[in-house]
């Protein structure tokens, strides 16, 4: 099927801060020749403020706030607030819930998340403060392919960031974030548009 007449794969973002993430691969999405459209802006945190950029951008949006729920329960409703969506992947965008593998295994495979540092090194969080203390000569940002283990699936992508001599874990960040920006919708488009 040519490229132009192929409909676009359906995606929801899942998130719980301020949507720059989800906000760039919003923007690639309306690109020509990108394989996806967002279909949904989920989160766990029912005032983030990624949440108000999707509202404005047009983008459906739901929330529930997992406080007082028992993680089952919120997965469950999240999972149903995206099947309903009609997404066939899912784009964690700063989503910050361990996921368990019950919600794992039901979109194996269609999950993607990008994380700030150049994976397998520094799973988790604090990856800027954790790769200056270790004298690393460059961070970065890796996009895999969700599993069950914590920042373990699959590699799809890497961009290496320069650690400068004066770098703070804040100013590591903020130039990450940029080549997370350029990486993630990237290799988010090549992964979903393959046949």
């Amino acid at each position: 099927m040519p490229e132009a007449s192929r409909p676009k794969v359906k995606v929801a973002a899942l998130l719980s801060g301020n949507g720059t993430t989800m906000s760039a691969l919003h923007y690639a999405s309306k690109l020509p020749g990108c394989p996806y459209e967002i279909v949904l802006v989920a989160s766990n945190v029912p005032d983030a403020p990624g949440l108000k950029i999707a509202a404005a951008e047009g983008l459906p949006t739901f929330a529930l706030d997992h406080r007082g729920m028992e993680r089952p329960a919120h997965e469950q409703a999240m999972d149903a607030a995206l099947r309903e969506s009609g997404a066939e992947y899912l784009a964690l965008c700063g989503y910050m819930r361990v996921l368990t593998e019950h919600f794992v295994a039901g979109w194996e495979g269609r999950m993607v998340n990008t994380h700030p540092s150049l994976l397998p090194k520094y799973k988790g969080l604090d990856t800027h403060a954790r790769a200056i203390a270790a004298g690393d000569a460059f961070g970065g940002c890796s996009v895999h392919v969700v599993t069950a283990e914590l920042d373990g699936g699959p590699l799809l992508g890497q961009m290496p960031v320069a650690i400068l001599p004066e770098d703070t874990p804040e100013s590591l960040a903020r130039r990450v974030i940029l080549a997370e920006y350029q990486l993630y919708p990237r290799m988010f488009a090549d992964y979903v548009g393959r046949s």
